[in-house]
C-alpha cells in the first residue's frame, strides 16, 4: 500500500525547510517502488516544481501521463534517440563535450532549442563532467547557446557523503569545489543551480541553492539516519497474508538447507512473498515481520516466492495479515540494518508482481 497524502505532506514538509529554493521530486525507478506516476503527481500537489528521473524514458513517461512540470532526464546512452526528450521539453542532463554535441544535433534536426543542465564531478567520480574537463564543456556550451541550439537551464553536482553532514570533509571539499565550478560557468547564467540531495537537503542549507533534489525524503525514507527522521512519514507498507499455518516437531529443519530449526513443538506461518517480489535473501534469520502486533523474525532461507515465521504457541492462522514493513510495524530501515543495505534498497526493490494499492486524498 502506498499513502499518497504522505508523500504529498512530505514534499510540503521539505518545502517549508528550503526557503526561496525550489524542490525537484526524484521518481526515477518506478519511484523508488512507489509508482511513477502516482508519486509525481502527489509530490507535484506537495509543491514540486521540477521532476527528476534517471531515464528519459521515465521522462517521457510522465510526459505522456500529462505532467507538465519540469522534468530533468540525466541519464542516457549514446544509443538513446535524444530528439523525443527535446520534442516533449525535457531538461537533458550533460556530462561531456561528446553528449553536448549529441543534444546540439538533435536539436537541430527539429529545429528547437534543447535545454541541458550541465554536470560537473565534484567527487563523487560517477556522471558528470571533471573539473579538469570543465573548462571546455562550459566553452562548448557557451558557444552552443550562442546559436539558439541550447539554453543552459542549470548547473549541478552530486555529494558523495552526504548522510555524513556539513561537517565531513568530503562534503566541505565538494561544496568548495562546486562554488568554484559555478564561478567558472557564471557567463552562461543557468536558471537552476542545485548540489543538495534529500540528506543534504535536511542537514546542510549552504547546499540548498536555487533547486534541492529530494528522493528518499519525499516517501518518508531516512536519508540521515544519524541525524534522525525528521517527522517525515513512510508512504509505503508492505503486507500480504499469512497461507498456511502447521504445527511441527522439535527438531524440525525449516525451509532450503536447514538454515533454522524448531527448539520445541511450535508453529510454522507461510507467508507468500520470497526474493521474486523484493524480499532480500540475505532476510534469512534476520528481519522482523509482524503479525496481530507481535513480530516474528524470518526462520530459515528466504525463498523466491515464500518465506516462513516461526509463531511458536499463538493463534495464528492462514488469512491473518503479515506487515513486513510500514506505518505501525517493522520499518524499512530495520531491514535495511538488519540485511546490510539502505531504506531506499528495500522499498525499491520490492517487485512488479506485489500490487500497490493506492490511499491518501490528493
Amino acid at each position: 500500500m502506498v499513502d499518497l497524502g504522505a508523500i504529498r505532506d512530505n514534499v510540503a514538509d521539505l518545502r517549508a525547510r528550503v526557503g526561496a529554493a525550489q524542490v525537484m521530486a526524484v521518481v526515477k525507478a518506478d519511484g523508488y517502488g512507489h509508482g511513477l506516476v502516482p508519486s509525481a503527481r502527489a509530490a507535484v500537489a506537495g509543491g514540486a516544481t521540477w521532476i527528476g528521473t534517471a531515464f528519459l524514458e521515465e521522462a517521457l513517461a510522465l510526459r505522456a501521463a500529462g505532467i507538465d512540470q519540469r522534468v530533468l532526464a540525466w541519464l542516457y546512452t549514446p544509443s538513446d534517440d535524444l530528439a523525443p526528450g527535446i520534442a516533449s521539453d525535457v531538461d537533458l542532463g550533460v556530462y561531456s563535450v561528446a553528449e553536448l554535441e549529441r543534444v546540439v544535433a538533435a536539436a537541430e534536426s527539429l529545429g528547437r532549442t534543447a535545454r541541458v543542465q550541465l554536470k560537473v564531478d565534484t567527487g563523487l567520480s560517477r556522471g558528470g563532467c571533471t573539473l579538469a574537463d570543465w573548462p571546455e564543456l562550459v566553452e562548448a556550451a557557451t558557444k552552443a547557446q550562442a546559436t539558439g541550439a541550447i539554453d543552459v537551464s542549470g548547473v549541478w553536482s552530486h555529494l558523495a557523503t552526504a548522510e555524513d553532514g556539513p561537517r565531513h570533509s568530503t562534503n566541505r571539499e565538494q561544496k568548495a569545489l562546486f562554488a568554484d565550478a559555478l564561478r567558472h560557468s557564471a557567463e552562461l547564467q543557468p536558471e537552476v543551480r542545485h548540489l543538495a540531495n534529500s540528506a543534504a537537503l535536511l542537514t546542510d542549507p549552504d547546499t540548498h541553492y536555487d533547486l534541492v533534489r529530494a528522493g528518499a525524503a519525499i516517501y518518508g525514507l531516512q536519508p540521515a539516519p544519524a541525524f534522525g527522521d525528521f517527522g517525515l512519514r513512510p508512504a509505503m507498507s508492505l503486507r500480504t497474508h499469512v497461507a498456511l499455518t502447521k504445527r511441527v516437531a522439535a527438531g524440525s529443519g525449516v525451509s532450503y538447507r536447514h538454515r533454522y530449526s524448531t527448539s520445541s513443538e511450535t508453529t510454522l506461518a507461510l507467508v507468500p512473498l520470497g526474493y521474486g517480489d523484493g524480499v532480500p535473501r540475505n532476510a534469512t534469520n534476520a528481519v522482523p515481520l509482524q503479525i496481530k502486533a507481535k513480530r516474528y523474525t524470518v526462520a530459515g532461507a528466504v525463498a523466491m516466492d515464500q518465506l516462513v515465521l516461526d509463531v511458536g504457541d499463538d493463534d495464528v492462522r492462514a488469512g491473518d495479515e503479515v506487515l513486513l514493513f510500514g506505518a505501525s510495524g517493522p520499518s524499512a530501515l530495520e531491514w535495511a540494518e538488519a540485511t546490510g543495505t539502505i531504506d531506499y534498497e528495500i522499498v525499491t526493490r520490492v517487485g512488479a508482481r506485489v500490487p500497490r494499492t493506492y490511499v491518501g486524498e490528493l
